[in-house]
């Protein structure tokens, strides 16, 4: 059994280990009783105890976090019991985590708390190094994969910036391909006028004098 697959069930007190998912629902194991039954969810709502935040005056912070707190002050404050008083519990929380917010975590969160603690602790689940250290690896995981979107985001523009350019290039050697005829035949075109112009009154003219005669 893993703690990633402890489950919180709505309407049912204390965890359970999800067994099996089902279509219409999913058949769970109390870790109190070790009973096993079918919950269906048309009726309850499954909770992942990995994916439960709490709210602190900064930002959320994962369930484990708070738990793996508890345990490492065991020594100097031992965690009270789930039915004291709303004062000691409170007193107890603001001791091993200042950071709770107060305004939105209300002191039926925080027995429930205590009880899943108490709970894990009995199923020897208190293992919340490797449990946190694999959250980091997701968020690592997370965080690495828009960088490697934007790399493959860039191959495109790259490869469009790469043909305009050659593009561009083939594009200037063809104008100077079609440039080089141009000044080419310019000055025979012009010659070409000269050379008719020049023949055209010596033709003229010989008709003239044979008129004459």
């Amino acid at each position: 059994m893993q703690y990633r697959e402890i489950v919180a069930v709505t309407g049912l007190g204390g965890l359970f280990q999800l067994v099996a998912s089902k279509q219409d629902g999913a058949i769970v194991r109390s870790l109190e009783d070790k009973s096993t039954r079918f919950v269906s969810s048309r009726v309850h709502n499954f909770t992942p105890l990995e994916s439960i935040e709490v709210f602190t005056t900064g930002d959320n912070v994962n369930l484990a976090l708070v738990f793996k707190a508890m345990q490492e002050n065991e020594s100097q404050a031992a965690p009270i019991e789930p039915k004291s008083d709303n004062n000691s519990i409170k007193a107890y929380f603001k001791s091993v985590f200042p950071e709770f917010d107060e305004e939105r975590v209300y002191v039926s969160d925080m027995k429930k708390m205590l009880k899943w603690y108490g709970i894990l602790k009995q199923n020897e689940l208190l293992k919340f190094d490797e449990i946190l250290a694999e959250e980091g690896e997701e968020v690592a995981v997370e965080e690495a994969a828009p960088a490697a979107e934007v790399a493959e985001e860039a191959k495109p523009k790259a490869k469009a910036k790469a043909k305009k350019a050659a593009a561009d290039v083939e594009g200037e050697v063809a104008e100077g391909a079609e440039e080089k005829p141009k000044k080419a035949k310019a000055p025979k075109k012009v010659a070409a006028e000269g050379a008719e112009g020049e023949e055209a009154p010596k033709a003229k003219k010989a008709t003239k004098k044979k008129a004459e005669e």
